[in-house]
């Protein structure tokens, strides 16, 4: 399962994770994946793309590869992505991988998942044809739903929209039980709803599209909006909302987690306080976007964790 939410001296709860990018060669990467599991992080995260945006002309790594070595290089650390894409993904392939990754970490993998950005750089290379945001959300659902089924039972045949499947088989069973948890990015109405049928654990960066202007405050009240959506949808199913691991990923628009260990004690307070449990940033790049001092996430993890842990 993810993990459980805890409730600190305060009431609150906040577990904090890396995103550690794939643009480095694996004799690199694989220090960083090991050096966040040793400073303390509860989680280490990876996107889905074949390659992202403004870094596209630079190497980018295979996700599963990637995930599959994170896994066998550290022990502890719950590892994950943010998120796959349905934009160049089918839902037997996903399982089979998610299956077989959660069995080579001993049970550690969290399967994010989301919609598939149109604008993320590679959401037409395997299918150029243009969808509209309410068909985006229905491939959404057709992706969870059959995932879902595929992870929890041993052969599944399947007739959608957008994906159909004749007696796929994933035998083999998670090790997490029922099967891996799922942690859905959504920010409507109908995306909240899958995440109260489906989810163990809900992402958001935010405002859906971050408008010219934004600001942290507005971002921070965004995700506290959203927060509160989610309460409902859960109750609508009848569902405990504390039940779901409730991801926030720090864009910049969330402001500076790194600038100085009091950003980011300040941050966590902030988004736990709007209902966050579990707070995600970047591992910091040398130049460009995310660009930071790795030495102020070391400051962070051994001068605020501790304390963050203890709200």
């Amino acid at each position: 399962m993810l993990l459980r939410p805890r409730t600190g001296r305060g009431g609150l709860s906040v577990r904090v994770g890396v995103v550690i990018l794939p643009e480095r060669r694996w004799r690199h990467s694989g220090e960083l994946w090991r050096r966040a599991e040793d400073l303390g992080f509860d989680s280490a995260w990876m996107y889905d793309h074949l390659w992202w945006r403004s870094l596209s002309a630079g190497e980018w790594f295979a996700t599963v590869p990637v995930l599959t070595a994170a896994a066998c290089a550290t022990s502890r650390i719950r590892i994950g992505t943010l998120v796959t894409s349905p934009n160049f993904r089918h839902p037997v392939v996903t399982a089979s991988e998610a299956m077989t990754v959660d069995d080579i970490s001993g049970g550690r993998f969290t399967l994010g998942i989301g919609a598939g950005s149109p604008g993320a750089g590679d959401s037409g290379v395997v299918d150029d044809t243009v969808l509209t945001p309410g068909e985006r959300a229905d491939r959404f659902a057709e992706f969870v739903e059959l995932t879902d089924r595929l992870l929890r039972e041993p052969v599944t045949s399947y007739e959608g929209r957008f994906y159909r499947t004749s007696e796929a088989r994933v035998i083999a069973s998670c090790v997490q039980r029922p099967r891996v948890p799922f942690a859905l990015a959504a920010t409507g109405p109908r995306g909240l709803a899958l995440v109260a049928r489906y989810g163990q654990g809900w992402v958001t960066l935010g405002p859906p599209a971050f408008p010219e202007g934004a600001t942290p405050a507005s971002c921070l009240a965004a995700v506290r909006d959203q927060t509160d959506r989610l309460r409902a949808a859960c109750e609508a199913v009848d569902r405990d909302a504390d039940e779901i691991d409730r991801i926030f990923v720090a864009t910049p628009a969330a402001g500076d987690p790194l600038a100085s260990p009091e950003s980011f004690e300040e941050m966590a307070v902030d988004y736990a306080k709007a209902g966050i449990t579990h707070l995600v940033i970047h591992w910091p790049r040398a130049e460009g976007v995310y660009a930071g001092d790795p030495a102020m996430l070391e400051r962070v993890a051994s001068e605020v964790l501790p304390r963050v842990r203890a709200l």
